[in-house]
């Protein structure tokens, strides 16, 4: 069985990859814009690669090519910074989409996994779980989630137009690991977070809001729910979360803080002010995202996939910022802790803020 997976360097690919590597007899070929180099080791060992932009005119035929005779592709390329540069996100996150679905159709392959996200769902509750069909229209103020949205909404035609493809998304919670701590960093925090302080297991103040609640699920995990896509039958959408529910009080509570009430406009605005001044590289829709995504049920993964977190979402947070803490990476670059990278302090050094400059 020859399975590709696009966008297979990063958080969740190099999971996926150590994960598909115990079966035997798969085959793995993994796409990226920037390859591992040959002594990354694994899990990018063993693999086929494959260099390719998939945003970029053309990427379609030479995906095709990739895909030729792929029992499934796995879809997990998506763009996050540049923050500052939303026309080059989009091409990447939407018309790479669409590049790698015509590829899929193109070369015939049976089955396509998407990586989406509980970013892709509209507004929704904070005090009790939905199901997958919560609309999946996307937080109107978050760039990333209507790009979310218009990818499903690809997917949906491609449904119609192609109903022998299987196609299923999976729409994870927060996906931690220990090794992503320095991608997530530079992605998300930017050079001047103190992450190293996290090593003490403290974070001495923490902002609160009734809808601060969000859900997370370890990489590992996340990685079993799409082997498990790849090598069954399953169709359709499936959340995939852990308890418990990451609130502002729980997190304050495990790792020796303080609570801080904070109204939802000074939350927006001070995302928003830093951002412009190029402090941290997430604007203001990242708040609303985090205010308006509701809470999911896992129940459909559990039926009809077997599957469960084997981790925990308190223990798989920890983790996290013990990779933060302690520079946690692999050899891929996305995943580097190479200080030069955009994001990190070195980067400034040759005049690439956060939120700006490319490739991350």
């Amino acid at each position: 069985m020859r399975i590709v997976v696009v966008g297979a360097s990063g958080n969740a690919g190099t999971a996926l990859l150590r994960r598909l590597r115990r079966e035997r007899g798969v085959e793995l070929a993994g796409v990226a814009r920037r390859l591992p180099g040959p002594d990354a080791g694994e899990p990018y060992d063993q693999v086929e690669w494959h260099s390719c932009d998939v945003g970029l005119p053309g990427a379609a035929e030479q995906l095709a090519e990739v895909f030729t005779g792929a029992h499934a592709v796995v879809h997990l390329a998506w763009q996050i910074q540049p923050s500052h540069n939303q026309r080059v996100l989009h091409r990447t996150n939407v018309g790479g989409s669409q590049a790698v679905i015509d590829a899929v159709v193109r070369a015939r392959v049976p089955a396509l996994v998407y990586a989406s996200s509980v970013g892709v769902y509209a507004p929704g509750p904070k005090d009790h779980p939905v199901s997958e069909r919560w609309p999946a229209t996307g937080v109107p103020e978050s760039s990333y989630s209507r790009d979310k949205a218009e990818v499903e909404a690809l997917l949906d035609r491609a449904e119609r137009e192609h109903p022998e493809l299987r196609v299923v998304r999976m729409r994870p919670g927060l996906n931690f690991q220990r090794d992503a701590g320095t991608e997530i960093s530079r992605y998300f925090l930017g050079p001047f977070v103190p992450v190293q302080l996290l090593r003490y297991n403290r974070i001495p103040l923490v902002p609160t809001h009734r809808r601060l609640r969000m859900q997370a699920v370890h990489t590992d995990d996340v990685a079993e729910a799409y082997a498990r896509a790849v090598l069954g039958d399953a169709r359709g959408a499936f959340n995939l979360a852990a308890d418990p529910v990451l609130t502002p009080e729980l997190v304050a509570r495990h790792f020796h803080g303080w609570t801080v009430p904070v109204a939802a406009p000074l939350l927006r605005g001070a995302a928003a002010l830093t951002w412009h001044a190029r402090l941290q590289p997430v604007d203001a829709g990242w708040v609303a995202l985090a205010l308006n995504a509701p809470l999911m049920s896992s129940e459909r993964a559990e039926a009809e996939l077997g599957w469960e977190p084997a981790i925990d979402a308190l223990t798989a947070l920890r983790q996290l910022f013990l990779g933060m803490a302690e520079r946690g990476h692999t050899a891929s670059p996305p995943m580097s802790a190479a200080a030069t990278l955009p994001g990190r302090l070195g980067a400034l050094l040759k005049a690439r803020p956060a939120g700006q400059g490319n490739p991350y």
